[in-house]
């Protein structure tokens, strides 16, 4: 078996923390019973890109499990969990690629080994696997009969794909699933981000001046969060109705060229370049803490702010010091990449349960259909998804009403009025 991973003598802590993640996955623990049991998956081959952490690790089970040949590599260079992978390899027997804090080079090497294991499926986390595949692999495109997409950035670079035409097989967007985005998006990367910041920076938020770019289902959940550790939440926006919304959920709303003369932290997850820019850290607030939670390193400028930097020191694990000629001192924390996964653990356990219990039953969706599937970006069809929220409740013991016949009638029904 191929694999490339730090340190395969990681694996005992690592299976400790797989083990400890099952226990809070009660709806993918539900799906890999079935599978274990029916092996839907039998005789395909998955290629993942996603990152490499405790929650993944029990997915890749999931699929092997319910009969996949399964094969991983990281979706960031940062987000590797070196314990996990190991573990992966020598408690599970599924071949891993990936280091935490790989360079570039080593990271597209990655991508390029899960590729050649010439999957049926792929399964991406920023869609860095698929564009290789149409890049350079191109003659694998007639043996892959769909991929899934899990996050907001590569649904939108896939969509580009088939808007262009150039998307060669079926996508599911998983990230599209409600089940997904209103809870990973919202309180994952909520509550994951401020982890994150804080184990990087040992800071206190209450009382700061805390700058969210971006206001979409990740931005709002990390605002609603930072307020309710006390901070005072400003809300940078291009969209008016998302501005709009802020402004009604009780936050500020200005212009970034505002916004960062007062902050004492920024944070983006607008999934765009520059949002953070030169001019912004021409003006920006002595000892400002600027962090991105988007999936790539691109909405922060580190060129620019390389450029105006005269001084740079590491002052702890994932914050670096950038000195500025006129003395003001600017910290990005991890390097641009995604604070949550760099200095924390991601999201929970608990959440990503819902995400992966979609990425798990996409595949079979795709298995079950795919000869129906056009070359386009799908959305999961929504019974799937109630069946996924319908577990989480049964395993959370929460109980719910249901329309009775009548009321099924009447919302039918046209003729009946005041």
């Amino acid at each position: 078996m191929n694999y490339d991973i730090k340190d395969i003598k990681l694996s005992e802590k690592g299976l400790k923390r797989i083990e400890w993640a099952y226990q809070d996955m009660p709806v993918l623990k539900s799906i890999h019973k079935e599978f274990s049991k029916n092996k839907p998956l039998k005789n395909l081959t998955i290629g993942a890109c996603l990152h490499v952490t405790s929650e993944t690790a029990n997915l890749m089970r999931v699929l092997k499990d319910g009969g996949a040949s399964v094969s991983l590599c990281a979706s960031n260079p940062l987000s590797t969990q070196d314990d996990v992978a190991a573990s992966l390899v020598k408690d599970f027997k599924i071949p891993v690629f990936a280091k935490k804090g790989i360079d570039d080079k080593g990271y597209y090497k990655h991508i390029k080994s899960v590729l050649k294991t010439e999957p049926d499926i792929t399964m991406d986390d920023g869609a860095d696997l698929v564009t290789m595949l149409h890049k350079e692999f191109s003659q694998l495109s007639t043996k892959v009969i769909g991929g899934t997409e899990e996050t907001t950035t590569g649904v939108i670079r896939l969509k580009s794909m088939e808007k262009n035409g150039i998307l060669k097989y079926p996508i599911v967007a998983v990230n599209d699933s409600y089940t997904k985005y209103m809870f990973d998006n919202r309180y994952g990367t909520g509550q994951s981000t401020i982890d994150g910041i804080l184990r990087a920076t040992n800071r206190l938020l209450a009382g700061s001046t805390f700058v969210v770019a971006g206001y979409g289902w990740c931005g709002r959940g990390l605002a609603f969060k930072a307020r309710g550790l006390g901070a005072n939440v400003i809300v940078t926006e291009v969209a008016p109705v998302k501005a709009l919304e802020a402004l009604m959920d009780g936050f500020r709303v200005m212009k970034m060229d505002d916004a960062c003369k007062k902050a004492d932290f920024i944070v983006t997850l607008t999934g765009d370049i520059n949002v953070v820019d030169e001019k912004h850290f021409k003006i920006m607030k002595n000892n400002c803490i600027v962090a991105n939670s988007g999936h790539f390193d691109v909405e922060i400028n580190k060129k620019a702010l390389e450029k105006m930097t005269v001084k740079k020191r590491e002052i702890r694990p994932f914050l670096v010091e950038h000195t500025f000629k006129d003395g003001r001192k600017v910290y990005l924390l991890a390097e641009g990449r995604l604070i949550n996964l760099a200095s924390a653990e991601g999201h929970p356990a608990c959440v990503m349960d819902m995400s992966f219990a979609n990425q798990a039953l996409s595949v079979k969706y795709i298995k079950d259909n795919y000869t129906k599937l056009s070359k386009k970006v799908y959305k999961l069809p929504d019974h799937i998804d109630i069946d996924i929220a319908r577990r989480k409740l049964n395993s959370m013991g929460v109980k719910f009403d249901k329309l009775t016949k009548e009321q099924e009638e009447y919302l039918k029904s046209w003729e009946e009025g005041t």
